[in-house]
């Protein structure tokens, strides 16, 4: 700043004030101006003076068993090394390296050849490592300088990530292949049709007419499936709260399912009339699919029980059995997967899409519920859907448990209403 900007205009005007007092008081004049002189010049001095520099604080640097108390909690494993020894583990990365591991080296703790030239560079910076923990396990290593001694590791998990991408992967190649095969078959019958220039005879024609419309069909229920699956997996947090008669959904369903020429292969047993809070179109759904496909993958001519009643915990229990072939137990694990298949020749000749089960069970882990599946190999398979019973259906079922007799079926009279 200038000198002009600095000028002590309040004092100045006091000085020449004071002066002009003084003279009026009769106060010689060399001695006034003497005053204003040594007055104006002592605020001259002051204000021309620099200003005193700010204290200089110095950070006293953290202590290792302050770092240790402040990283101690965090769930993501931390570790501080100085220069290449741990000197400080947090619980978690105890937990997950061992309680041995301080005072070691960092890289014979980690041992993997991508952390090790991380560490042995000793800089700032990131490195992926595989199998750090068990084998198919990918973790993220940072690495960040502290001092010119200590350095921060952050152990971040990156395997679920991983597998989400793997999973999306898989599911697009198995998708694609799914939408070929059909597609593949139209256009080929479709073109040989063309061929002869609509001279194909007529059986011939029809045959491959029937192959066209049943493989359009099927593609058109892939991608039905496909457009369910999403909009389920897009809702699967979202509670639902429409109040549901459970007894006529499973029935309307199961006819549905079965259509006017397998609706006489069933046998309904629904000795329970429970009310849950669900998504109306979905649970028809899962009904529809667990019964069709027993009836697919069942005896050809044997039947199909759909029965609803309640479950012990408040809750619906909807059980379709068939009397097939039965499901090896090895595969049952294997059943909820997309496009997974324990017949692929039988699937797809039935107009399965290798998706029902998979919607089942994310339908049913939206409202809360569980899926079971059994079966014996000879003896058929049986899947049983439970879903949490609505709240006034639970007071209902507290009342039914105050009477003698079966406390898992309501009354006749509780049926009716």
């Amino acid at each position: 700043m200038g000198m002009g900007q600095n000028l002590p205009v309040a004092g100045i005007t006091l000085a020449a004030g004071t002066f002009v007092a003084m003279l009026l008081l009769g106060v010689d004049a060399v001695i006034a101006i003497a005053v204003m002189i040594v007055w104006i010049g002592s605020l001259m001095v002051i204000t021309g003076r620099p200003p005193e520099p700010p204290p200089v604080i110095r950070r006293q640097p953290l202590s290792l068993e302050a770092i240790g108390d402040l990283i101690e909690n965090f769930s993501t494993p931390l570790l501080i090394t100085d220069r290449s020894t741990i000197a400080l583990a947090n619980s978690a990365a105890r937990t997950m390296l061992g309680q041995h591991m301080i005072g070691q080296d960092v890289r014979v703790a980690l041992r993997q050849p991508e952390a090790i030239a991380l560490l042995g560079e000793e800089r700032n910076g990131e490195a992926i490592v595989r199998g750090l923990v068990r084998r198919q396990d990918i973790w993220q290593i940072s690495r960040r300088a502290i001092d010119d001694r200590l350095a921060l590791l952050e152990l971040t998990n990156q395997t679920a990530e991983a597998d989400i991408s793997r999973a999306h992967t898989d599911f697009v190649a198995n998708a694609s292949h799914e939408l070929r095969t059909p597609l593949a078959a139209i256009l080929g019958y479709v073109e040989t049709l063309r061929e002869d220039d609509g001279k194909v005879e007529t059986p011939t024609a029809q045959k491959f007419l029937g192959i066209i419309e049943r493989e359009a069909h099927r593609l058109q229920a892939l991608v039905s499936d496909l457009m369910s699956l999403s909009r389920v997996e897009a809702e699967k947090h979202d509670l639902p709260t429409e109040r549901i008669a459970l007894a006529p959904l499973v029935e309307r369903a199961a006819r549905d399912a079965a259509g006017p020429g397998r609706f006489e292969r069933i046998t309904l047993d629904l000795a329970a009339a429970p009310f849950v809070l669900g998504d109306h179109h979905q649970l028809e759904q899962v009904v529809r699919n667990l019964v069709d496909n027993a009836l697919k993958y069942g005896a050809v001519e044997g039947k199909v029980h759909v029965t609803l009643d309640l479950a012990p915990g408040d809750q619906a229990r909807i059980a379709v059995n068939d009397e097939g072939e039965g499901i090896a137990a090895d595969q049952i694990p294997h059943l909820t997967r997309r496009f997974y298949r324990t017949d692929p020749g039988r699937s797809r000749a039935s107009g399965g899409t290798g998706l029902g089960l998979a919607i089942v069970k994310h339908i049913v882990e939206r409202h809360r519920g569980r899926l079971d599946i059994s079966s014996a190999v000879g003896k058929g398979t049986r899947v049983v859907v439970r879903i949490p019973l609505a709240q006034a259906e639970n007071l209902a079922i507290s009342k039914l448990t105050e009477t003698p007799g079966d406390s898992t079926k309501p009354s006749e009279t509780e049926q009716q209403s």
